[in-house]
């Protein structure tokens, strides 16, 4: 004889304490729940409408510049410091968790702060600062004496360039930095002039940025619309790109060290893998103007872009389309951005002035969860990934109130886009030679060159 017991532990259903919810036996057959999958759409609706009813990205507007912020720089060894260079070439350290400014140098430089970047290392707080009156200065918030004035520090070192400089850069590991004018000029910090410049063909050079993981290679773009990519081992050139329009801004990937994204002047983020730059990875298309910074996330999985048009995007590295946009009424021409080193926050330094500090998820709160609140949380983003594609949840999740500026223009964008992809197939249908269709990552991308 055949004899089956039921059987079950009181750990199953006993509470540990008087303030545990009541522990009941669920089965999970199927069949005696046939309307899971309503109830589960349900849910997945209401968790939708609770993620944009919550979602409010913006944080606080740390004010003290009197022109626009062109340059900003944030130190791995210090999570919550951020520094900041405006127009009138005042440099400013903030702490970001007090909204304050820690530190600032009223006249650091004559004109535009073009460029600052913190020495890595941890060992030390120095920094440093470039501007148009060809000098880059290094600076310490412990250890610049105060001027007679008692107000303005006295810089640590000082550089003179033979031009006005774009932009800056630290090696990794290695006591040298790069700057960008009308050529590549690589400094030792204990030598007073350059020890390599490099250059090929470009006028002037917009921005530097070193790889921090393959920490030989460094990119650089200029204003023949070419993005170049130096070795520093051998000092020469490894490739060019030239694109239609001119680069504005490079961000290497933290996680992989052969992908970079670019902010162009078309209106797009593109990124590459430089072992094959003859075509884009990706081309991230929802600005309406021209893109002016770029950042990567601490994971690679995301970046964060400003623009022209008044507005913060951040994206999905491996979609075409922004997943959300920030902007506030105030705010003016974005020229820098950055993502904080823990993930959560996302920097923006605009034309009006403020360094504005937004979540990088908007409807993300902060703050210790119990294990409850954190598996409703896991089990609400669950059930709005199974059900985004239905239609109704999907209309919720992806709307956004835009400015109507930025509205029309979009409309405007995409009416212009639609005629000339039409343009591109009649031509196509009634050209003899039969030519076939160009991919869209390879569109903006006129030629490549290695050496």
């Amino acid at each position: 004889m055949k004899i089956k017991a039921l059987s079950r532990s009181t750990a199953e259903y006993t509470r540990e304490t008087k303030s545990d919810i009541q522990k009941l036996p669920r089965n999970i057959d199927p069949e005696l729940h046939p309307l899971e999958r309503a109830r589960e759409y349900k849910r997945a609706l209401n968790a939708a409408k609770l993620e944009r009813m919550f979602a409010k990205p913006f944080l606080a507007s740390l004010g003290g510049h009197i022109d626009g912020i062109y340059s900003m720089a944030k130190n791995p060894w210090d999570l919550e410091s951020v520094v900041t260079g405006s127009g009138d070439g005042e440099l400013r350290m903030w702490s970001l968790s007090s909204h304050e400014t820690v530190w600032r140098a009223p006249e650091a430089h004559r004109g535009i702060v073009k460029g600052v970047c913190n020495i890595p290392g941890g060992e030390t707080d120095r920094f440093l600062s470039v501007g148009t009156d060809k000098l880059a200065k290094v600076w310490s918030r412990s250890e610049s004496a105060v001027a007679s004035d008692g107000v303005t520090p006295e810089t640590v070192a000082t550089y003179a360039g033979k031009h006005a400089f774009s932009g800056i850069d630290h090696h990794r590991n290695r006591p040298l930095f790069a700057t960008s004018s009308s050529l590549i000029e690589i400094w030792d910090v204990d030598r007073s002039e350059p020890i390599t410049n490099l250059t090929w063909g470009a006028d002037t050079i917009n921005t530097v940025k070193m790889n921090q993981t393959e920490v030989n290679v460094l990119a650089t773009c200029g204003t023949d619309r070419s993005i170049i990519l130096y070795d520093l081992r051998t000092n020469s050139p490894l490739a060019k790109l030239v694109m239609t329009l001119s680069t504005n801004a490079i961000s290497w990937n933290p996680m992989e060290a052969f992908m970079f994204a670019t902010a162009n002047e078309d209106h797009n983020v593109y990124t590459f893998d430089m072992r094959r730059m003859d075509h884009a990875v990706n081309v991230l298309r929802d600005h309406v103007s021209a893109v002016m910074d770029v950042d990567y996330s601490p994971t690679g999985q995301e970046l964060v872009s400003g623009s022209y048009d008044r507005s913060v995007r951040l994206w999905d590295v491996n979609k075409g389309h922004s997943r959300d946009i920030y902007h506030a009424k105030r705010m003016q021409r974005v020229f820098c951005v950055k993502y904080t080193l823990d993930n959560n926050y996302v920097l923006s330094g605009s034309d009006d002035s403020n360094l504005r500090l937004w979540r990088a998820r908007a409807s993300q709160r902060m703050g210790a969860r119990s294990n409850r609140e954190r598996s409703a949380i896991e089990y609400a983003d669950k059930l709005k990934d199974r059900f985004a594609y239905v239609p109704e949840v999907r209309k919720v999740l992806q709307h956004r109130n835009v400015p109507k500026g930025i509205k029309k223009a979009s409309r405007t964008k995409q009416d212009m886009l639609q005629s000339r992809k039409r343009k591109e197939e009649n031509m196509r249908k009634h050209d003899k030679s039969g030519k076939p269709r160009v991919p869209e990552r390879k569109k903006a991308i006129l030629g490549v060159t290695s050496k």
